[in-house]
């Protein structure tokens, strides 16, 4: 085969590649993704005690806490869609916590990127979490369940 071919081979390969990646990328972006519950207490007291610390209330039915970075274009659509679904819902609060100034924390919860989108419950369990701007209807369809439920219906004993 010439090199030519071989050249062009390659570079089929590499933007084939870089454009499924791309759109693996774009779809997970921004949606949320329930998180698992299961681990062990000593863990979920440590998280609990981080949430805590970042002024998540242990009281209200749903707090949208948003990791934000200062330059960063999606955090402000991010606190858009958040600030307009907390007036619309009664019972959400949304909290943005500045990322940088709050490492000890973003390591502790695995954010890896701003923004970062978690869904707390009340009791301040870890609902869901989202990397990424998710949309409006995709929050009040993550926190719509969230307010219907009974008191004490999402925790265990």
């Amino acid at each position: 085969m010439p090199s030519w071919m071989t050249g062009l081979v390659v570079a089929v390969v590499v933007l084939a590649a870089a454009t499924v990646v791309g759109l693996l990328w774009q779809r997970r972006n921004g949606r949320l993704r329930a998180v698992e519950g299961g681990g062990p207490v000593p863990e979920q007291d440590a998280e609990a005690g981080v949430l805590a610390r970042l002024g998540v209330p242990a009281d209200a039915p749903v707090t949208l806490l948003q990791f934000s970075s200062a330059f960063c274009a999606p955090c402000r659509a991010t606190r858009r869609i958040c600030a307009e679904v907390s007036e619309r819902l009664d019972g959400v609060v949304h909290l943005e916590v500045d990322a940088e100034s709050h490492l000890d924390e973003v390591r502790a919860l695995n954010v890896l990127r701003t923004p970062t989108l978690f869904v707390i419950g009340a009791g301040r369990q870890i609902v869901q979490r989202a990397s990424g701007a998710p949309t409006k209807p995709q929050l009040i369809a993550a926190v719509a369940p969230l307010l219907t439920e009974p008191a004490g219906a999402g925790q265990s004993s």
